[in-house]
């Protein structure tokens, strides 16, 4: 099957960026270097192209009633226009996708989900919408969306796009009229720094982006940097941290599961797991040399195999080699001295905080 293309697609084409396959969609994975743009987001700005996200209104008098019943965070009572990360689960506590739903009014919830899972997620909804009066309505070929991140987000988006935005606090949203077409802008990324995701229609995209970079105040960013950003925070990625094989409670994620709850789909097994323990959990590693660990290398603990790492880089801000491992739980105690199997050699590290830089969005 052809890869599907976002609304910016021949912008990065032109702009020489390497384009590569992610979740369905040829996406640019770096226009000058990860590092570089790395460093612009950590440091000023950067701009993203991620209209291959999906989006998805679900509307209707059960609305909120039924968003309840697919979503482990708790939006009753909720207040208007705030976000909410969470996770959709199956029964068995496994994860459908990580999400975010920001709440429009108590019968309008807008929600974002991962490229690669679209096709899965939107059939998960419909399918538990039978016994719900709502609408879900599909609409991720309509959006394109940019994020705009970095110390410098704020007074870019003001002044560049002049989208009045600066009294947004995090996690939360606003609609705007832009020549009569409603956008939305939001305080939330997934760089660990301050700033600004826009949903809007491809012409306003493509419009924004020519503005962004004509102005010199905005680097263009790939998904590169995108990864090793999100991992020095310690944030998941689908797929790697969590997948239908792993829980919130395994990734350390159970703060957005809401168990006090009356229910929700998965809820009695992250219960279980509570309470009896679970066999594996996420954990940080540090290496003690400069050997670089990647996706799927084992974890090994006195000659054996002990877990396997998700992600790992080296670290572009922390200056270390660094992973993040799904580990058996006897070995995910902070301290425990470890190794990785890097090709034939291993490697000494330690079991440390996931979270390996500290994440500077904006306080209320």
């Amino acid at each position: 099957m052809e890869n599907k293309r976002t609304c910016l697609y021949d912008k990065h084409v032109a702009l020489n960026a390497l384009m590569q396959p992610f979740g369905g969609f040829d996406m640019p994975i770096q226009y000058s270097s990860i590092t570089e743009e790395h460093q612009a987001v950590r440091q000023h700005c950067g701009v993203f192209d991620v209209s291959h996200m999906g989006e998805v209104y679900v509307t209707g008098q059960d609305a909120e009633r039924y968003v309840n019943h697919i979503f482990t965070n708790d939006v009753t009572n909720a207040p208007i226009n705030k976000i909410y990360y969470g996770m959709m689960l199956y029964p068995n506590g496994g994860t459908v996708d990580d999400l975010l739903v920001y709440k429009m009014d108590e019968n309008k919830f807008f929600i974002v989900i991962n490229a690669a899972n679209i096709d899965k997620d939107v059939a998960w909804m419909r399918e538990h919408a039978a016994e719900y009066n709502v609408n879900i309505d599909h609409l991720s070929d309509k959006y394109g969306q940019l994020a705009v991140q970095g110390p410098e987000a704020e007074v870019v988006v003001e002044e560049v796009l002049h989208l009045p935005c600066k009294e947004l606090s995090f996690y939360s949203l606003k609609t705007i009229d832009v020549n009569g077409d409603n956008i939305i802008v939001s305080r939330t990324g997934y760089t660990g720094e301050d700033g600004f995701e826009i949903y809007a229609s491809h012409e306003l995209i493509n419009n924004f982006w020519d503005q962004l970079l004509a102005s010199k105040r905005c680097l263009p960013c790939g998904l590169g940097c995108r990864d090793t950003l999100r991992f020095e925070v310690g944030l998941p990625l689908y797929g790697d941290e969590l997948s239908e094989n792993i829980s919130p409670v395994m990734a350390g994620l159970s703060i957005f599961c809401k168990l006090d709850k009356p229910e929700f789909i998965g809820k009695e097994a992250l219960r279980q797991q509570k309470e009896e323990g679970v066999a594996q959990k996420l954990v940080g590693l540090e290496l003690k040399d400069k050997a670089i660990p990647r996706h799927g290398y084992n974890v090994i603990a006195d000659g054996k195999p002990v877990g396997v790492v998700t992600t790992g880089y080296h670290g572009i801000s922390v200056d270390k080699s660094i992973a993040m491992a799904l580990v058996d739980t006897e070995f995910s105690k902070l301290g425990t001295e470890l190794e990785i199997q890097i090709r034939k050699k291993t490697f000494p590290c330690v079991v440390v905080k996931k979270k390996f830089y500290d994440k500077h969005y904006k306080k209320d």
